[in-house]
């Protein structure tokens, strides 16, 4: 079954060229040029990632991103502008799962798109399925989903992979590098900064309260680890 994509940009050559080159490579692909269209799009289809740009007419990438996260954990993959670390740290806050530099490499784009459709496909056929729980915060494995009192909790895709890695190693500290290179990967060019910014959406989901957590614990000067 051919890979769904959602490409979104206001500049219609730049969405020409990752069509076609995904397209060579069998994969499905929809096109949309500015964000009201793109959560028309969303609304009405199922798709694998999301290639969002945050520059766009109607409703900008931050926008979309957090309206999507309000209903769904499609991966998505948000294009930034060269060298504005503030919008990448914004775009993970809102939800985004990886992010691309303008000007980038097409090559770069399929790698990045294909390793994020790989990572998700693994999770989702992972076994065995099992449930965790501590307190009154439980996962489900097999469906991806996290619980607090017996209410879900809209996690991201990296949200759940941060949260089952540390849950599943009670007290055992990563650091800030491990987590990255263990949840998004060796070949992925971000920088600790993604890890934080992930673990501080992730306490605002889970803990009552988040300056004080009860369950993701900071190591100073180390890293992060769940206290059971």
């Amino acid at each position: 079954m051919a890979r769904k994509v959602l490409v979104v940009d206001d500049e219609k050559l730049i969405v020409k060229g990752i069509r076609f080159s995904l397209e060579q490579d069998g994969m499905e692909v929809d096109c949309a040029y500015d964000g009201q269209e793109a959560l028309d799009f969303i609304n009405n289809n199922k798709y694998d990632v999301i290639l969002l740009d945050i520059m766009l007419p109607k409703l900008n990438g931050f926008e979309v991103c957090q309206q999507i996260r309000e209903f769904s954990n499609v991966p998505i993959i948000m294009l930034t502008a060269k060298g504005d670390d503030m919008d990448k740290i914004l775009g993970l806050e809102y939800g985004a799962d990886d992010y691309i530099t303008k000007p980038f490499n097409i090559l770069e784009v399929k790698a990045r798109i294909k390793a994020i459709i790989r990572r998700s496909s693994q999770a989702e056929t992972k076994e065995p399925q099992k449930v965790y729980s501590y307190g009154g915060l439980r996962i489900d494995i097999d469906s991806r989903r996290g619980y607090i009192n017996d209410i879900e909790v809209n996690l991201t895709a990296k949200e759940f992979d941060l949260l089952e890695l540390l849950m599943l190693h009670p007290n055992k500290v990563y650091g800030r590098e491990e987590l990255l290179n263990t949840v998004w990967g060796y070949d992925y060019p971000g920088d600790v900064r993604t890890v934080d910014v992930h673990i501080r959406r992730l306490r605002e989901k889970i803990e009552e309260s988040p300056s004080n957590p009860s369950y993701i614990h900071t190591k100073w000067g180390v890293g992060y680890y769940f206290q059971k």
